[in-house]
């Protein structure tokens, strides 16, 4: 009982893990305009730019601008884009791989 116990609840908890990674696409209409902004000096030597990107917030995107980081070791910065879904716009973040 207690084997069948435990399968449930691994199947319960993978159940809602996968639920939650489809539930991060959020859709819109139409792309929003990206805002023009001065990117500031870098901070120190060798620093990398990680560019903005957009967060879905109370029911939109919105823009937060980008930043600085050191850069990782034999890893390169994908950026994010739009991608064009069945049911609007979907912004697929930025990431190192």
């Amino acid at each position: 009982m207690k084997t069948l116990s435990k399968v449930g609840m691994m199947c319960a908890l993978a159940g809602s893990l996968f639920l939650s990674s489809c539930a991060s696409d959020y859709y819109v209409a139409s792309r929003p305009v990206e805002p023009v902004y001065v990117r500031p000096v870098a901070p120190y030597p060798n620093a990398y730019w990680v560019p903005g990107e957009w967060v879905y917030r109370g029911g939109g995107y919105v823009y937060r601008n980008g930043y600085y980081v050191r850069p990782r070791a034999n890893r390169v910065y994908i950026q994010g884009g739009w991608t064009r879904g069945p049911r609007g716009y979907a912004w697929r973040r930025g990431h190192w791989r």
